[in-house]
C-alpha cells in the first residue's frame, strides 16, 4: 500500500509543471481572445450600418439583382453564397450548415478555455497541498508557504481563464445566433420568391 501511495504522490507532483505551463498558455490565449473580441466588436458595429439597411430593403422588395454590401465578417460571404444559389434549395441548406459549422469551430477555443481553466486551476491548487502538508509536519514553514503560494496563484489564474472564456462564449453565441437568424431569413425569402415565380 505504501508503494501505491508513493506512486500516486510522484504522479501528482510530476503533473505540477505541465499544469502550470498549460495554465500560462491558456492565460496568454485569453488575453489574445480579449483583443480579438474587441476587433470583432468593432467589425460588427461597422457591419451593422451596412447590413441592416440591406436586410430591411430586401424585406419589402425583390431579391432579384440585389448585391450584398462588402464586409469583413463571414456573414457577408455566406449571404453572397445564398444569393448565388437562389435556385438551389440544397445549396442554400449546405450554406447554412457550413455557417453553423464555422461558428461552432470559432467558439471551440474559448469554450475549451472556460472549461479547462478552472479544472487546471483546481489541479494546481491540490497538487502543492501534499508537499505543503509534508513541510508543515516536518516544521519547514518556508517550504509550506512556497507551496501554498503556488496553490493559490494557480487557482486565481485558472478562474481568470475560465471567466474570460465563459463571458466571450456567452456574447459570441448571441452574435452567431443573430447572424444565423438573418441568413435563415434571407434563405426563406428566396424560397418564397421562387415559389411565387413558379405560380
Amino acid at each position: 500500500m505504501e508503494i501505491l501511495n508513493k506512486l500516486l504522490y510522484w504522479i501528482s507532483t510530476g503533473l505540477m509543471l505541465p499544469v502550470i505551463v498549460v495554465l500560462l498558455f491558456l492565460f496568454l490565449k485569453s488575453l489574445l481572445a480579449i483583443g480579438g473580441f474587441y476587433g470583432d466588436y468593432v467589425a460588427r458595429l461597422k457591419a451593422f450600418k451596412t447590413l441592416t439597411p440591406f436586410i430591411n430593403e430586401v424585406a419589402t422588395t425583390s431579391l432579384e439583382g440585389k448585391s450584398v454590401p462588402e464586409g469583413k465578417l463571414p456573414q457577408f460571404v455566406y449571404l453572397k453564397n445564398l444569393l448565388a444559389s437562389r435556385h438551389s434549395a440544397v445549396n442554400r441548406e449546405k450554406t447554412l450548415a457550413d455557417f453553423e459549422l464555422e461558428m461552432t469551430k470559432q467558439l471551440g477555443t474559448i469554450k475549451t478555455m472556460s472549461k479547462l481553466g478552472p479544472v487546471l486551476g483546481l489541479m494546481g491548487t491540490l497538487i502543492p497541498m501534499g508537499p505543503a502538508l509534508v513541510g508543515l509536519a516536518s516544521g519547514d514553514i518556508a517550504s509550506m508557504a512556497e507551496n501554498m503560494q503556488v496553490a493559490f496563484s494557480t487557482t486565481v489564474v485558472g478562474l481568470i481563464v475560465g471567466a474570460v472564456g465563459f463571458m466571450l462564449t456567452e456574447v459570441k453565441q448571441r452574435w452567431f445566433a443573430k447572424d444565423l437568424s438573418q441568413l435563415i431569413y434571407i434563405s426563406d425569402l428566396i424560397t418564397e420568391e421562387n415559389e411565387t415565380e413558379k405560380k
